[in-house]
C-alpha cells in the first residue's frame, strides 16, 4: 500500500529534514521517498493544512483495564483512543484483574494488541499479585514481553525487596520501577499537604512522603546496582534528588505525568473527583522546578499516566473516589500550552530507549513510525474530544492548543 503526505511540516532534530515542509511517501510501511512535490499514484492521499509529523510518540504509564475491568477500558479501544491521539508506542500497567505477574498474562495481553497499527509494551507487577511480599516470575516475563517491573502507584514498602530485585534483574538487563511515595508518612492523605488541604478539610500528602521513598530507593541502587525508573514525580526536592543521583553516575530515570505541570492543588476547590490523582497536584514552586527539570533533562519523559476509571468509582464523595485521570487524548493540547509544538514533539518522543525501545527516525529506507498532529489551534476541552470509554478527565473544561491527527506505522495507519 502506498500512502503520500502532502506538504507535512517534519519535526526531528536528527533529520536533514527537521523543520522543512515535505511530501513524504510511505510504501508498505517503509519511508521511500521525502522530498518536494512528490508525484505519484497513491492508495491514500493526505493533506491537512498546518500538518505536522514527528517521530511516534511514547507513553510509559497508560493503563486500559482488561482483562478484569473492561468496563473501564478494552484494549482495542484503548489502543483506537492511543492511535487517535498521536501514540505510536505505549507501555501497559499490570493493574488489572488478575494483576500482570508472570508469562501467560504478558503473552495473553500482547495476543490482544498483536496486529494493531500501535504497539502495545506490557508492564509486569514487580510482586505477586502486586502485593509487596514476593517477586513476580520477573525474567519469565522479560522473556514474555515485559519491557519493566513495578507495581503501578504501590510503593515498595520493603527495602530488602527492592535491593533483591535490582540486583536480580541485572541478570537480563531489567529496568526496575518503584513508585515514590511512603506510606506511612502519607497515611491517609489524599491531596497535597498544604493550606488548601487544611481550608478544604482534605486529609494531606506531604511532600516528604515522595521524597523520603526517593531517597532511600537511590540509597538502594547506589548499592545494589541495577537500572531504576521512578514514575510520576511531584515536587521540587525529588528533581533535585534524581539530579544527583545522576551526577553520581547513578543509573535511574524518571517521568512525570502531564497534569502535574499544568495544575496547581487550587483546583481542589471545586471538589471535582477528576483532581484527585497520585501523586495529588503540588503547588506552583513544584511545577516550575518540574518544568525546568524536564527542561535540563534530570526528568527523562513525560506521560499521560492515562487511568480510566468508571464513573461509579469516580462520581462519589471525593474521599471514596479512586485516584485516576484519563490524558491519552488531552496529551499534546495539554503540553502545547507551555512549551513550543518543537519541544513537546521531542518530549512526547522521548523514553522508547529507556525502556529498550527503538527510536526510529525520518529517513528515506526507515520503517514509518510517526505521529502526526496540528498545533495552534485553541479550544475547550470537552467531553466530545474524549474517545475512552472512561470519561475521568481532568482536563475537562480547561483550554487547550492543537491536536494529534493520528499515526502511521509498518502495521498501518490510524485517525485519518
Amino acid at each position: 500500500m502506498k500512502l503520500l503526505l502532502k506538504s507535512a511540516t517534519i519535526l526531528d532534530k536528527t533529520s536533514a529534514n527537521n523543520n522543512q515542509k515535505l511530501d513524504i511517501l510511505i510504501e508498505n510501511g517503509i519511508i521511500k521517498k521525502i522530498g518536494k512535490d512528490i508525484s505519484t499514484k497513491a492508495d491514500k492521499v493526505i493533506f491537512q493544512e498546518n500538518l505536522h509529523v514527528s517521530r511516534g510518540w511514547f507513553d510509559s504509564s497508560v493503563s486500559f483495564g482488561e482483562p478484569g475491568f473492561e468496563e473501564r477500558e478494552t484494549i482495542a479501544n484503548g489502543l483506537d483512543t492511543a492511535a487517535k491521539s498521536g501514540f505510536t508506542n505505549i507501555a501497559l500497567n499490570p493493574n488489572t484483574f488478575p494483576i500482570i505477574d508472570n508469562n501467560g498474562a504478558i503473552t495473553s495481553v500482547k495476543s490482544k494488541a498483536a496486529h494493531h497499527p500501535v504497539k502495545m509494551y506490557p508492564t509486569g507487577a514487580l510482586t505477586i499479585k502486586s502485593e509487596g511480599v514476593d517477586l513476580a516470575e520477573l525474567y519469565d516475563m522479560k522473556q514474555g514481553g515485559a519491557i519493566a517491573f513495578g507495581d503501578y502507584k504501590r510503593a515498595v514498602k520493603n527495602p530488602n525487596l527492592l535491593k533483591i530485585a535490582l540486583q536480580y534483574a541485572q541478570n537480563f538487563n531489567g529496568l526496575v520501577q518503584s513508585f515514590p511515595q511512603e506510606d506511612r508518612i502519607a497515611g491517609k492523605g489524599m491531596v497535597n499537604e498544604e493550606q488548601n488541604s487544611t481550608s478544604l478539610g482534605l486529609k494531606g500528602i506531604p511532600n516528604l512522603a515522595e521524597e523520603l521513598q526517593i531517597t532511600r530507593d537511590l540509597y538502594l541502587l547506589e548499592y545494589a546496582g541495577g537500572k531504576l525508573h521512578i514514575p510520576t514525580i511531584s515536587t521540587k526536592k525529588s528533581v533535585s534528588l534524581i539530579k544527583e543521583a545522576k551526577k553520581k553516575g547513578l543509573d535511574v530515570s524518571c517521568s512525570v505525568a502531564i497534569h502535574n505541570l499544568i495544575f496547581t492543588d487550587a483546583l481542589l476547590q471545586d471538589f471535582d473527583t477528576n483532581t484527585k490523582v497520585l501523586p495529588p497536584l503540588r503547588t506552583k514552586e513544584d511545577i516550575k522546578a518540574l518544568i525546568k527539570g524536564l527542561k535540563d533533562g534530570t526528568i527523562d519523559m513525560i506521560t499521560s499516566d492515562h487511568t480510566p476509571i468508571d464513573t461509579e468509582h469516580k462520581k462519589v464523595e471525593f474521599d471514596n473516589a479512586l485516584y485516576g485521570s484519563i490524558g491519552l487524548e488531552s496529551a499534546f493540547g495539554a503540553l502545547s500550552t507551555i512549551f513550543s509544538t518543537e519541544e513537546v514533539a521531542e518530549m512526547l518522543s522521548k523514553g522508547k530507549q529507556r525502556f529498550g525501545l527503538e527510536d526510529i527516525e525520518i529517513k528515506e529506507g526507515n520503517p514509518a513510525d510517526l505521529s502526526l498532529f496540528i498545533p495552534n489551534k485553541n479550544y475547550e476541552f470537552t467531553e466530545a474530544h474524549i474517545f475512552s470509554t472512561s470519561k475521568n478527565s481532568i482536563f475537562k473544561g480547561h483550554q487547550l492548543k492543537g491536536k494529534a491527527f493520528g499515526i502511521i506505522t509498518k502495521a498501518g495507519d490510524f485517525g485519518l
